[in-house]
Protein backbone atom coordinates (compact mmCIF):
# COMPACT_ATOMS: atom_id res chain seq x y z
CA UNK A 1 0.00 0.00 0.00
CA UNK A 2 3.07 2.35 0.84
CA UNK A 3 4.14 1.97 -2.12
CA UNK A 4 1.07 2.47 -4.49
CA UNK A 5 0.89 5.74 -2.29
CA UNK A 6 4.94 6.74 -2.96
CA UNK A 7 3.90 6.05 -6.42
CA UNK A 8 0.88 8.14 -6.82
CA UNK A 9 2.90 11.06 -4.82
CA UNK A 10 6.11 10.98 -7.33
CA UNK A 11 2.91 10.90 -10.47
CA UNK A 12 1.58 14.01 -9.19
CA UNK A 13 4.81 15.82 -8.46
CA UNK A 14 5.70 14.66 -12.40
CA UNK A 15 2.17 16.26 -13.53
CA UNK A 16 2.53 19.46 -12.01
CA UNK A 17 5.87 19.88 -13.53
CA UNK A 18 4.40 19.95 -16.90
CA UNK A 19 1.43 21.57 -15.98
CA UNK A 20 3.48 24.64 -14.55
CA UNK A 21 6.10 25.03 -17.56
CA UNK A 22 6.20 27.53 -19.99
CA UNK A 23 4.30 26.74 -23.14
CA UNK A 24 6.85 27.27 -26.12
CA UNK A 25 6.05 27.19 -30.00
CA UNK A 26 9.23 26.04 -32.32
CA UNK A 27 6.85 26.62 -35.68
CA UNK A 28 6.39 30.60 -36.84
CA UNK A 29 2.94 29.42 -38.44
CA UNK A 30 1.52 27.88 -35.77
CA UNK A 31 2.46 30.79 -33.28
CA UNK A 32 0.74 33.06 -35.67
CA UNK A 33 -2.34 31.47 -35.61
CA UNK A 34 -2.26 30.94 -31.94
CA UNK A 35 -1.84 34.68 -31.89
CA UNK A 36 -4.86 35.62 -34.24
CA UNK A 37 -6.80 33.19 -32.41
CA UNK A 38 -6.13 34.11 -28.73
CA UNK A 39 -5.47 38.33 -29.95
CA UNK A 40 -1.84 37.72 -28.51
CA UNK A 41 1.61 39.26 -29.45
CA UNK A 42 4.40 36.66 -30.36
CA UNK A 43 7.48 37.26 -27.93
CA UNK A 44 10.57 35.60 -30.23
CA UNK A 45 12.91 34.56 -28.61
CA UNK A 46 16.69 33.62 -30.25
CA UNK A 47 18.58 31.67 -28.10
CA UNK A 48 21.51 29.31 -27.79
CA UNK A 49 20.18 27.21 -25.23
CA UNK A 50 23.80 24.83 -24.78
CA UNK A 51 26.21 27.45 -25.24
CA UNK A 52 25.13 31.22 -24.68
CA UNK A 53 25.71 31.88 -20.53
CA UNK A 54 23.31 35.22 -20.70
CA UNK A 55 20.85 33.13 -22.71
CA UNK A 56 21.11 30.34 -20.02
CA UNK A 57 20.42 33.28 -17.44
CA UNK A 58 17.38 34.35 -19.36
CA UNK A 59 15.46 31.25 -19.56
CA UNK A 60 16.35 30.84 -15.68
CA UNK A 61 16.05 34.37 -14.22
CA UNK A 62 12.63 34.95 -16.27
CA UNK A 63 11.18 32.45 -18.68
CA UNK A 64 11.44 29.41 -15.57
CA UNK A 65 9.88 31.35 -13.00
CA UNK A 66 6.52 30.92 -11.88
CA UNK A 67 6.29 34.64 -12.02
CA UNK A 68 7.03 35.31 -15.18
CA UNK A 69 4.47 32.45 -16.43
CA UNK A 70 1.73 33.55 -14.66
CA UNK A 71 2.08 37.27 -16.22
CA UNK A 72 2.78 35.82 -19.70
CA UNK A 73 -0.13 33.32 -19.47
CA UNK A 74 -3.08 34.11 -21.66
CA UNK A 75 -0.79 37.53 -23.11
CA UNK A 76 1.70 36.11 -24.85
CA UNK A 77 2.57 32.96 -27.51
CA UNK A 78 6.09 32.13 -26.46
CA UNK A 79 7.79 31.15 -29.66
CA UNK A 80 11.65 29.82 -29.31
CA UNK A 81 14.24 29.51 -32.18
CA UNK A 82 17.29 27.77 -30.47
CA UNK A 83 20.40 27.46 -32.61
CA UNK A 84 22.35 24.76 -29.78
CA UNK A 85 25.92 23.25 -30.56
CA UNK A 86 26.01 20.32 -29.36
CA UNK A 87 25.25 17.15 -31.39
CA UNK A 88 22.81 15.97 -28.71
CA UNK A 89 21.07 18.66 -28.98
CA UNK A 90 21.07 18.88 -32.40
CA UNK A 91 17.65 20.08 -34.26
CA UNK A 92 15.70 18.69 -36.80
CA UNK A 93 16.79 19.13 -40.61
CA UNK A 94 13.38 21.31 -40.57
CA UNK A 95 13.15 23.71 -37.63
CA UNK A 96 16.82 24.58 -38.01
CA UNK A 97 15.81 26.14 -41.54
CA UNK A 98 13.24 27.59 -40.12
CA UNK A 99 15.09 28.62 -37.08
CA UNK A 100 17.52 30.26 -39.62
CA UNK A 101 14.50 31.78 -42.15
CA UNK A 102 12.98 33.60 -39.03
CA UNK A 103 16.70 34.89 -38.34
CA UNK A 104 17.52 36.35 -41.41
CA UNK A 105 13.65 37.86 -41.10
CA UNK A 106 14.45 39.52 -37.15
CA UNK A 107 17.75 38.46 -36.55
CA UNK A 108 20.36 39.12 -39.10
CA UNK A 109 23.02 40.97 -36.99
CA UNK A 110 22.67 37.35 -35.02
CA UNK A 111 22.65 38.92 -31.24
CA UNK A 112 22.22 36.04 -28.58
CA UNK A 113 19.97 36.22 -26.76
CA UNK A 114 17.54 38.33 -28.43
CA UNK A 115 13.92 38.60 -27.79
CA UNK A 116 11.53 40.20 -30.14
CA UNK A 117 7.67 41.10 -29.93
CA UNK A 118 5.73 40.71 -32.67
CA UNK A 119 2.24 41.18 -33.39
CA UNK A 120 0.04 38.09 -34.50
CA UNK A 121 1.02 39.23 -38.37
CA UNK A 122 4.89 38.73 -37.69
CA UNK A 123 5.25 42.70 -37.47
CA UNK A 124 7.71 43.63 -35.07
CA UNK A 125 6.62 45.48 -32.05
CA UNK A 126 10.28 45.94 -30.57
CA UNK A 127 12.92 44.19 -29.15
CA UNK A 128 15.75 43.75 -26.09
CA UNK A 129 17.98 41.01 -25.19
CA UNK A 130 19.31 40.22 -21.54
CA UNK A 131 18.70 42.00 -18.45
CA UNK A 132 19.51 41.90 -14.94
CA UNK A 133 15.83 42.87 -14.20
CA UNK A 134 12.92 41.22 -12.53
CA UNK A 135 10.14 38.74 -14.34
CA UNK A 136 7.78 41.40 -13.85
CA UNK A 137 9.54 44.25 -14.89
CA UNK A 138 11.05 42.05 -18.03
CA UNK A 139 7.24 41.52 -18.96
CA UNK A 140 6.22 44.73 -18.60
CA UNK A 141 9.15 45.62 -21.11
CA UNK A 142 7.72 42.95 -22.90
CA UNK A 143 4.05 44.41 -22.93
CA UNK A 144 4.76 48.15 -23.55
CA UNK A 145 5.41 47.45 -26.94
CA UNK A 146 1.93 47.87 -29.06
Amino acid sequence: MKTKAYCLTVLVFIMSLFVSAQDWSTNFEDAKQLASKDNENIVLVFQGSDWCAPCMKLDKEIWSTKEYQNLAKNHFVMLKADFPRKKANKLSEELELQNKKLAETYNNQGYFPYVVVLDKTGKVLGSLGYEKTSPTQYYNKLASFK
